[in-house]
């Protein structure tokens, strides 16, 4: 048993330093490239927003990795999942802060985070992924800021114009 341990802990030590390197000098071309996101429209409140969609398994993990520019308050990222969960979020690789909203298949927000942080470093897990304690289907996310500028809160009411 030993003898496995003397093996295995130096080689996960060299991964997990050969991944954050990789992480850490990604080249400014894929930082910078464009998103390619779908654009739609929805409604919170009476307020009209504009979205970035994100539908897909790897849309889903790119979303807003490495992004340096801001979104507008006016603009948000829609995740859509196939089905009801409590979805979490990891901020890994994420530039700035963001307000997280979850909402149910039925368009309620069920879960604020306000000034959600991103990550520091590669291994942090606990303190930089924010997990709804209410079962969602679609998770907004935007620019720290987002909520209070468009009074969301708990119950309010999502309508997707187009997606």
């Amino acid at each position: 048993m030993a003898r496995r341990s003397a093996v295995l802990i130096p080689v996960l030590i060299a991964a997990v330093a050969v991944g954050a390197l990789g992480i850490a000098f990604v080249p400014s071309e894929i930082r910078d490239r464009d998103t390619g996101f779908s654009k739609g429209t929805i409604r919170i409140d009476d307020e009209v927003i504009t979205v970035e969609v994100a539908e897909t398994a790897a849309e889903q993990q790119r979303w807003m990795t490495f992004r340096q520019d801001r979104l507008p308050l006016d603009t948000a990222m829609l995740i859509k999942h196939n089905a009801p969960d409590l979805h979490e979020i990891w901020m890994l690789n994420i530039e700035y802060d963001l307000d997280l909203i979850w909402f149910d298949e039925s368009g309620n927000a069920v879960y604020l985070v306000r000034d959600a942080h991103p990550c520091n470093n590669v291994v942090e897990t606990v303190s930089c992924t924010y997990k709804t304690t209410k079962q969602a289907l679609y998770v907004i996310a935007a620019t720290s800021g987002f909520i209070e500028n468009h009074g969301i809160s708990v119950g309010s009411k999502m309508t997707i114009i187009s997606a």
